[in-house]
């Protein structure tokens, strides 16, 4: 038991050493998401920033062009796609793409997809911003944020320890509840956990941390809460055929999960409104996975 005890210590560790590999966000998006926080945001501050960053600046263009807008006519100056996006869906994108170019710069592990990570995690970021438009949930404006980090541990676990990762994929196989259990087995921790420590540095609020904490096994008591949420809309997206991972089916019923998280004659509506968005080629998710 010691020597488990200790390499569980080690892997953990390690585990957690996994986001000193990653460089700051540039001063620009950094001054960018703090402006996006402040209840005064200036639209004209944020346009300056935008203007700043061509990738931010194309991104957001790009989708105030989309279908999912039913525009006619280009919009081309910043500040007007500003306007029409709003503060919310602006920092999502924002958050969404910085984000998404952090982890890139990860060396991953052999046969782990970038791609499919980033594809699940805005789509689960996306969901779970649609799924508090209809439950009240304590801090519903972590949700974005929640979905959109909810798997990091898995990453951090892939790229630091990539031998026991195979192990678990082994062992879990398909099953994405039997991966859990597996890294249980294997590791003495989950990615959840792994999730919310490596996190606490860049000092997000409480309530998106213990949404990311407990989103395999989110608190009763009778009530929604933000992990709730969060693994109704990660359950719904593995579903839905957009696995973190290949390897990782669910033939089951996608709608289940949201009925479990408190809707029901939404659920059919929510739906189908993620799916028309994550079907524009131009939306968040084409913006923040490109």
């Amino acid at each position: 038991m010691k020597g488990f005890a200790a390499s569980q210590d080690a892997a953990w560790r390690k585990a957690i050493s996994g986001l000193n590999q990653l460089p700051p966000f540039s001063p620009i998006v950094t001054r960018l998401l703090g402006e996006l926080s402040n209840e005064d945001a200036s639209f004209s501050r944020i346009g300056d920033l935008i203007e700043k960053d061509t990738v931010v600046a194309a991104n957001v263009l790009r989708l105030v062009n989309s279908a999912i807008y039913g525009r006619q006519g280009t919009v081309s100056s910043v500040r007007h796609a500003i306007s029409i996006l709003g503060i919310n869906k602006l920092r999502n994108t924002v958050l969404a793409i910085s984000i998404n170019n952090l982890w890139n710069r990860l060396r991953p592990a052999p046969g782990w997809s970038m791609r499919d990570f980033n594809r699940h995690s805005s789509a689960v970021a996306i969901l779970a911003d649609q799924l508090v438009l209809h439950v009240p949930v304590a801090y519903p404006e972590g949700a974005f944020t929640a979905g959109l980090l909810h798997d990091l541990g898995k990453l951090l676990i892939a790229t630091t320890l990539p031998d026991l990762n195979r192990r678990i994929e082994a062992l879990g196989g398909e099953d994405p509840e039997l991966r859990l259990a597996a890294e249980q087995e294997v590791l003495g921790f989950r990615h959840a956990r792994v999730s919310e420590t490596a996190l606490k540095r860049w000092e997000l609020p409480v309530a998106v941390l213990e949404a990311i904490r407990d989103h395999h096994e989110p608190p009763g008591a009778g009530r929604v809460t933000l992990a709730a949420v969060v693994r109704a809309a990660d359950q719904c997206v593995n579903r839905l055929g957009m696995p973190s991972q290949p390897g990782i089916r669910v033939e089951a019923d996608p709608l289940e999960p949201l009925f479990q998280a408190g809707l029901d004659r939404d659920a059919v509506r929510v739906l189908d409104d993620f799916q028309r968005e994550l079907a524009a080629p131009e939306g968040l998710l084409a913006s923040a996975t490109a």
